[in-house]
């Protein structure tokens, strides 16, 4: 099986800037324009529809690998529709078959993460569609790694050049000529060497031999089929799952039965879906067949179904997106997915603060801006869900009046938002300077740290050199380490903890250690589950041992008392702490002073290290 290499792009932004004399350099690296404008591939001028589709906006470019469970090497498709343009077709602002149009949509594809296209491909006689799949197959060219597949649709039967040919024939003239024409591109789409052909719903409306068809190929290809019952067709090399049409539970049995049947044949390629949604009101041939968006909340329920079968010891092969631009029956994903989503933002003295309307499971993270003249912007700091405030003095900003914008970015594909500029005073204090350490003298000691700055990401950790020296003369009593002033989420340890000078210096290793972005609430109370229901099976256990009457009812008690004491802790998170603090959950990326102790008797020295966390 083929399995992809996962990139996943940090999106975690830091203080661009240095920090000296109490003042705040302002270095713009964006603009108000560029944060809130369409950064999508659809046209500009193409407004929401009543069928849910988003109209243009600055939408979500964080990896849409990130959606999936962690260490993916799952490859994402986006189904594209190469029809739009052509007066058969609604009018979406853009025609499939300029040439800078595709640019901008596999460029867009790029950005968002997505590996390749699967076409929705008409056939050879569909001039408009095969004009555009030819550009296509041109532009991916010039992307390397960016690869593209064809979809022989059930229409590409109809529209053959074989006359009085039977379905076979014309399918034989058809598969023929994608071997011919596409198959040769160094960007075709090739599992094991071999090149990917899926059809949609050819089995449905026609009566066909696929052996006849595979021995009348000359490449042999994976040929892939839709649903769980493809994995059992005939030549098949797996299948691939769509969009169904089920009110009930927006498609999910449907996709869990399909993720059952990839499970059960692991030999072959298995291409999930995930989609927003469905609605083909708008569409000439519609039926009033709808699968409501939720808000981007049906588009994030069909990762959770592949997380719920895959992990990274037994990989999902390859995702298609259902679909890139399907306007018609209410699937595109090019304009990006409305989450509903809103917020307001005031400043409160010198503090930014902001409260939530609605959706924020929708949101990836906060950033929050500065600007001089309400244009030009420069991020401060990046936040996890659930922040309110952020004190802009914590940043040294000298005095003046200044621009804040807080802006809220999805999770992939959905829809951004950017606060108004909220202008202020800034009257921000520079803190007094520390006093003068007092001399030496004889006996005493000093302490220092090499390096002194530290740089680590999140979940990650850094080290530090941590170096006690004696001062005129030999110090022989034992000097305990500690550290202070931790950010949330971090914790600090040394190796070993407690040094003796004697006569000359010596040093300790200094590890600190971040935490990792805050879990749903389902994987964090997991580890505590298990807990739980180890302590009650020891209590269970406790109760029946053997004995008086009296003894059992003693150690009834006891052990009732002592499980319930475990399982406060458990549901307390208590557990053994190190440096007053637990390794956890790193709330905001920014740069900290952590002090270092060393006490020895009545000797109390410090040194500080700075800690910044991108």
């Amino acid at each position: 099986m083929r399995h992809g290499v996962l990139a996943v792009a940090a999106v975690i932004m830091t203080l661009p800037a240095m920090l000296a004399a109490g003042t705040l350099k302002i270095v713009p690296t964006t603009t108000f324009q560029a944060e809130t404008a369409n950064n999508t591939s659809a046209a500009n001028t193409f407004q929401s529809q009543s069928n849910g589709n988003m109209g243009a906006r600055n939408v979500s470019k964080l990896d849409v690998h990130s959606l999936l469970y962690s260490g993916a090497g799952t490859k994402v498709y986006a189904h594209l529709m190469p029809w739009f343009g052509d007066p058969r077709h609604m009018n979406v602002g853009y025609s499939s078959q300029d040439p800078a149009q595709i640019h901008r949509q596999i460029t867009d594809m790029i950005s968002r993460g997505i590996d390749g296209v699967i076409i929705d491909w008409y056939g050879s006689r569909d001039t408009f569609s095969n004009k555009t799949t030819l550009a296509v197959m041109a532009e991916a060219e010039q992307h390397p790694g960016f690869t593209f597949a064809i979809m022989v649709d059930k229409g590409a039967i109809k529209l053959s050049s074989c006359r009085g040919c039977t379905p076979q024939q014309a399918l034989v003239e058809q598969v023929q000529y994608v071997e011919q024409t596409f198959v040769p591109s160094p960007a075709y789409l090739r599992i094991n060497g071999r090149p990917v052909i899926t059809n949609f719903d050819i089995d449905l409306h026609y009566t066909v031999d696929w052996n006849a068809v595979n021995a009348a190929t000359s490449t042999h290809p994976n040929f892939l089929f839709q649903h769980s019952g493809g994995f059992k067709h005939a030549v098949s090399g797996g299948s691939y799952s769509w969009v169904i049409v089920n009110v009930t539970d927006f498609g999910m049995s449907y996709l869990t039965k399909f993720y059952k049947a990839g499970l059960a044949a692991p030999q072959q390629e298995t291409i999930g879906a995930a989609y927003k949604g469905f609605n083909d009101t708008l569409a000439s041939w519609g039926q009033n067949r709808i699968v409501t968006q939720r808000c981007g909340h049906t588009w994030l329920r069909t990762f959770d179904e592949i997380n719920s079968f895959h992990d990274s010891t037994n990989q999902l092969d390859a995702l298609q997106l259902v679909t890139w631009n399907d306007y018609e029956e209410g699937t595109e994903i090019e304009s990006g997915i409305d989450n509903c989503f809103s917020m307001s933002a005031g400043m409160a003295g010198n503090s930014l603060q902001w409260a939530v309307n609605a959706y924020e499971d929708t949101i990836d993270h906060y950033v929050v801006y500065i600007s001089t003249d309400g244009q030009n912007l420069m991020p401060l700091n990046t936040m996890a869900p659930g922040s309110r405030s952020l004190d802009l003095c914590s940043y040294s900003l000298a005095s003046g009046n200044y621009v804040a914008f807080l802006q809220a970015v999805g999770k992939p594909t959905l829809r951004n938002q950017m606060s108004s500029g909220i202008k202020f005073a800034a009257q921000c204090s520079a803190p007094p300077p520390l006093p003068p350490p007092p001399p030496p003298s004889s006996g005493s000691i000093t302490l220092g740290a090499t390096p002194t700055a530290l740089n680590v990401e999140a979940g990650k950790s850094a080290s530090s050199t941590v170096t006690v020296t004696p001062v005129a003369g030999s110090f022989s009593s034992s000097v305990a380490l500690s550290c202070s002033n931790l950010p949330a989420g971090t914790v600090c340890s040394f190796s070993p903890s407690t040094i003796t000078p004697g006569s000359k210096a010596v040093s300790s290793t200094l590890t600190i250690s971040t935490g990792m972005p805050s879990l749903p609430l389902r994987d964090r109370n997991r580890g505590r589950g298990r807990y739980a229901l180890f302590l009650s099976g020891f209590g269970v256990a406790g109760l029946s041992i053997a004995g008086s009457w009296s003894t059992r009812k003693r150690m009834r008690q006891a052990l009732l008392a002592g499980t319930l004491v475990l399982m406060s802790c458990v549901f307390l998170s208590c557990g053994a702490v190190s440096n007053a603090q637990t390794i956890g959950v790193v709330r905001s990326a920014g740069t900290f002073q952590v002090t270092i102790h060393g006490d020895s008797g009545n000797q109390h020295i410090s040194t500080l290290v700075t800690l910044t966390i991108k």
